[in-house]
């Protein structure tokens, strides 16, 4: 077995199986079962546990980097030294993630279900990983959403921004059992650019939504006989 198909294997299992039971729970002799290889082979190629997270993400967020590095280089020139829209910018970023190459049709969503557990799960390394690999582009994301809502406050931004991944998150991470839904209730097919195309205005409404908190309803007093 080539060593490029070893840690193909490798990676493709450790994946699925983080994705469907969490990383806590995902041992490596549970990898190594699914992905027919011996424990010393995960060892050689990636050292550790956590070395074998970091290399999971780092292989689609390093090609999907350079695609957002330079969707954004194309938008910005487009815009001719005005700021690029908030809906030009999701879009960028949206259409970079779904033509990426995917080695299978569940990539995306399996993808985007790891990168909520990144931050739903105690994985410190992880996040200390992602900001000092990706800092760059993903920090351009920021500033690019921050000079499209110049009307919103720090706090405002932080929580709209909070919101929307979630949103995108649950939606793509979830899109193969939603299309089934959707099929099985309306009798409508659809695909993952469609989900997008869907989600972008979707997104964009609720950062650019009235700047108005709800005031909750008072409290209702039971009587108690």
């Amino acid at each position: 077995m080539a060593q490029s198909d070893t840690v193909d294997r490798i990676l493709d299992a450790a994946e699925e199986l983080f994705a469907e039971r969490g990383f806590s729970e995902t041992s490596l002799r549970m990898i190594t079962s699914k992905a027919k290889v011996n424990l010393a082979a995960v060892n050689y190629h990636f050292g550790s546990k956590n070395a074998l997270i970091h290399a999971v993400f780092a292989r689609f967020l390093t090609p999907f980097s350079a695609t957002l590095e330079t969707a954004f280089d194309d938008l910005e020139e487009r815009c001719d030294g005005n700021p690029p829209t908030l809906n030009q910018t999701l879009w960028a970023l949206t259409e970079s993630a779904i033509r990426m190459p995917q080695r299978n049709e569940r990539g995306i969503s399996i993808f985007m279900r790891l990168l909520g557990l990144a931050y739903t799960q105690s994985q410190g390394h992880l996040r200390k990983f992602l900001e000092q690999e990706y800092s760059q582009p993903f920090g351009r994301f920021m500033r690019l959403l921050k000079e499209a809502t110049p009307e919103l406050t720090a706090v405002d931004r932080y929580w709209r921004i909070q919101f929307m991944l979630g949103a995108t998150a649950f939606t793509m991470s979830s899109s193969d059992a939603l299309r089934d839904i959707l099929q099985n209730k309306l009798g409508v097919e659809t695909s993952v650019q469609e989900i997008a195309a869907r989600l972008v205005p979707f997104l964009a409404a609720g950062m650019q939504a009235p700047d108005k908190l709800l005031t909750p309803p008072p409290e209702s007093k039971v009587s108690v006989a």
